[in-house]
């Protein structure tokens, strides 16, 4: 096959596998995972290492490092202080007890030889944030357990990666009857050499950005390519110091509060998506199934002797004091996935091992493809499902966040609320907050788009967002905001003021959210019906008394706002013109009663629907 077709391929196959995995709601890594093993060793469409050669694992090795890069670059300190007992404890702790921990499995229970036993040891350690942070993501997991994790992950790869190589390397001089301490002085230069390299360029970039020295337009691939070079040069000082080089890059460029962050950061998780996608079909389809399927019972027994037994046994003696609940501590023991970095290393290791004599190491690459694989389907599959039953991760997004307090937002979190909906409505300003706590309405007091909502805000289980204050602009910003997060088609803002939304004054799409309920439904308009003695009208809607009966009893005025599904999913109702971005479209009958056809949503027997109706209703 053409490399040009292999890669073409390779980048569909991953996509669609990031699609459907997002489309039944399951981690990405487990289809990804499937489908390169299908492709791979199962059809032999795609065989990695004959149509690549050689180039295939530095082509991994680069790929990775950006994955680390983009990793380091979400690790916020905020997150870091918030989680750091659990965090510290994890690395400096965990790290040598998994060690320890899998070589004594590996040499007793698989019955390898030292060399090879304490190098599985070494690579074993690693939670690769390929897999973790995917899952995190898609397990929707309180703040401290997911920065723990997090924190955990980001930094066990790189140094599970030195570390190996320590381990490795002390092998090859003993092999070559050398003296062990050339190993400390190499692991030495390279952990100190290269995470000063990660520091220097990250503060170089940073000052260059700040004296305006880069373009705006380049500033994103002169990072992308400052980061290939900060791993080549690290790892030519000491192999595998680039990963913790463009880790420690990384951390200090994500935390620079530069103007610039937060489009690199969604840049390099676009990226990173597409990147993990490609590594895995990569490194799946590339998989060996006579070599795993001839591995001796007792090397298998291994795999689940690390997940049932090491793991466990590890985050318990490593959190104990650390101020974690047994919850969350319980989560943590299972949620340890291993990535590319296991996977990779372990094919990197194994032939200088093997050529140096200890010809166990046959058995690595296998085994720990096997720990991947196992890790990645049996607690990517049930972490999700963990926490919940724990109470340590939303069971569904959605909640709605308002952003603004007055009298029409506190109206409407009420009626939601009233309805068995989830509410969280935030403003700046304290004493406009008093009567929806009084009201016991979910609030918080802050900007929501401080630092201090990071910390303070647990929105895991915020799944749309309407910005209901008085300015416009502001509004904008705020969906514009969150709209990586939740969606662009889940954050709404009130219709905008005439001057702003007329001709080519409006604000463009990309920059602002979807209009709600109407565009003649303005923040004024709103406030002077409210005073006016509308009110907000909820309805269950059954088969006699369905949409159609609802809408014949409904004065022509009536908007409807928020459709709560049987099921428990939040709906907030789009301008009729499909979002209000057009300023026609389907509009036909709406002219006579404008916004009270809800767009893309049928209401069905079960469903809740809210009103804003007039005073005269019933």
């Amino acid at each position: 096959m053409d490399i040009g077709v292999l890669v073409a391929l390779v980048v569909v196959l991953g996509i669609a596998a990031q699609w459907l995995a997002a489309r039944l709601r399951m981690p990405a890594i487990l289809p990804l995972i499937l489908l390169g093993v299908v492709v791979g060793p199962v059809l032999g469409i795609v065989r990695p290492e004959a149509q690549l050669g050689h180039a295939l694992g530095p082509l991994v090795g680069l790929a990775v490092a950006v994955i680390l890069f983009e990793g380091g670059l979400r690790l916020r300190l905020h997150e870091f202080h918030q989680a750091a007992a659990g965090v510290h404890r994890l690395v400096y702790i965990g790290v040598p007890l998994a060690f320890a921990l899998g070589t004594l499995a590996a040499r007793f229970i698989g019955g390898l030889d030292w060399a090879v036993a304490s190098v599985f040891g070494a690579i074993s350690v690693v939670t690769g944030p390929t897999v973790v942070l995917p899952l995190l993501r898609h397990a929707m997991l309180n703040r401290r357990i997911a920065a723990s994790l997090k924190w955990e992950a980001i930094l066990n790869d790189p140094l599970g990666a030195l570390l190996a190589v320590l381990v490795f390397q002390f092998w090859l001089y003993q092999a070559a009857g050398n003296s062990g301490i050339g190993v400390l002085v190499d692991f030495s230069r390279g952990a100190l050499g290269g995470g000063l390299i990660g520091f220097i360029a990250a503060w170089f970039l940073g000052f260059s950005f700040r004296r305006e020295w880069v373009p705006e337009f380049l500033k994103q691939p002169v990072t992308l390519a400052l980061v290939l070079m900060v791993y080549v040069v690290a790892n030519e000082l000491q192999h595998e110091s680039g990963l913790l080089a463009v880790t420690i890059m990384g951390i200090t460029l994500g935390n620079l509060n530069l103007p610039v962050m937060e489009e690199m950061r969604r840049f390099k998780e676009y990226l990173s998506t597409l990147l993990v996608s490609i590594v895995f079909i990569l490194l799946s389809a590339n998989l060996n199934l006579s070599r795993l399927s001839s591995l001796p019972w007792s090397v298998v027994l291994v795999v689940p002797v690390l997940l049932f037994l090491v793991r466990p046994v590890t985050v318990a003696l490593a959190t104990l004091g650390s101020g974690l609940s047994w919850r969350e501590r319980v989560v943590a023991a299972w949620a340890a996935p291993r990535g590319v970095v296991a996977a990779a290393t372990g094919g990197v290791l194994a032939p200088p091992l093997m050529a140096a004599g200890y010809q166990d190491a046959a058995a690595l690459e296998p085994l720990l493809f096997g720990l991947v694989f196992a890790s990645v389907i049996l607690q990517g599959g049930t972490l999700t499902g963990l926490a919940r039953a724990l109470g340590l991760a939303a069971r569904s997004r959605n909640r709605l966040l308002i952003i603004g307090a007055n009298a029409w937002s506190l109206g409407m979190a009420r009626a939601v609320t009233a309805a068995g909906g989830a509410v969280l409505l935030v403003d700046n300003v304290w004493h406009r907050l008093s009567e929806a706590r009084l009201a016991g309405v979910d609030v918080y007091y802050g900007e929501i788009l401080s630092e201090q909502a990071e910390v303070a805000l647990e929105l895991t289980d915020v799944g749309i967002l309407l910005a209901a204050t008085q300015n416009d602009a502001y509004n904008a910003l705020v969906c514009s905001g969150f709209a990586p997060e939740l969606g662009r088609e889940q954050v709404f803002q009130l219709a905008m003021h005439r001057a702003e939304s007329a001709g080519g004054r409006r604000l463009a799409r990309p920059r602002r959210g979807r209009i709600a309920f109407s565009p003649e439904l303005r923040y004024e308009t709103l406030i002077r019906r409210m005073y006016g003695g509308w009110r907000f009208q909820k309805t269950t809607l059954t088969g006699q008394f369905n949409y159609s009966a609802l809408r014949e009893r409904l004065p022509e005025e009536a908007v409807p706002v928020v459709l709560l599904r049987a099921g428990g999913a939040l709906r907030l109702i789009a301008a009729a013109n499909a979002g209000g971005d057009r300023g026609g479209g389907r509009q036909a009958e709406d002219k006579k009663r404008p916004g009270l056809t809800p767009p893309g949503i049928e209401p069905k027997a079960g469903d809740i629907l809210i009103n804003f109706v007039p005073p005269k209703s019933g």
